[in-house]
């Protein structure tokens, strides 16, 4: 019977290692996460905001829309505001002031397969914002959509007290977009611009600690087929 070598053992050994990491990381690659997610308008497409409300100054007359769903992978698949999205249509009943600035609001509750249990979510609408000419997006939407509410870390968990409870929790086996809204991705693809879309800060970052801890085991078990390998080859 021919010995395999210590590479051919170790090749097998790492191959099996990283079977069992695949394995071990598909369920979470299947967690969704709940949370409002924030988007700016331009040149009638959807883009997901790259900074929070409280760091964006909008202009007069820009357009912004929230939406409050389950996305699979905050990074990608977060669902767009539906409905209308026109400035001089929303804002039409609200004239411009000296001094101040207007910012339509497009605020979509999602639906009820998104929402937490025990809650209904409100009917999308639509809202004009009159605000000071320095004033924030976080400013804009407390005009028109109290009561909020943040954590902590400053991520926007309700709008207009919706919903009660919850911010940004994980939700087990969250969905991809079901309703027709377009993905951040093919927003910018359709705009010809790049984008990430980015769901609550405390969701986002790099490789999670368990797929370090999983190439750190990878290692240890090629290692250590390395070391039998020669412990048991024949001396001359």
């Amino acid at each position: 019977m021919r010995r395999r070598t210590p590479a051919a053992v170790l090749a097998a050994a790492t191959a099996a290692a990283f079977a069992v990491l695949l394995a071990a990381a598909a369920p979470a690659q299947a967690t969704g996460y709940r949370y409002w997610s924030y988007w700016l308008r331009s040149g009638g497409t959807w883009t997901y905001a790259q900074t929070g409300p409280a760091m964006h100054t909008p202009a007069d007359g820009d357009v912004e829309g929230w939406r409050f769903a389950v996305s699979r992978d905050a990074a990608a698949t977060a669902l767009q505001p539906r409905g209308a999205a026109d400035f001089a249509t929303i804002c039409a009943g609200t004239p411009a002031a000296k001094g101040s600035k207007r910012v339509a609001l497009v605020i979509d509750p999602g639906t009820a397969a998104d929402a937490p249990g025990g809650e209904t979510p409100p009917a999308p609408r639509t809202a004009c914002a009159r605000i000071p000419a320095d004033a924030s997006s976080a400013d804009a939407v407390a005009a028109v959509a109290r009561p909020l509410r943040y954590d902590s870390s400053g991520i926007l968990c309700a709008i207009a007290g919706y919903p009660r409870s919850g911010c940004g929790e994980t939700v087990s086996g969250g969905k991809a977009p079901t309703d027709g809204s377009t993905t951040s991705a093919t927003a910018a693809a359709t705009s010809g611009s790049s984008t990430t879309a980015a769901g609550p800060s405390s969701h986002h970052g790099g490789p999670s600690a368990g797929l370090y801890a999983g190439i750190a085991a990878v290692a240890v078990v090629g290692g250590a087929a390395v070391w039998q390998a020669r412990r048991r080859k024949p001396r001359p």
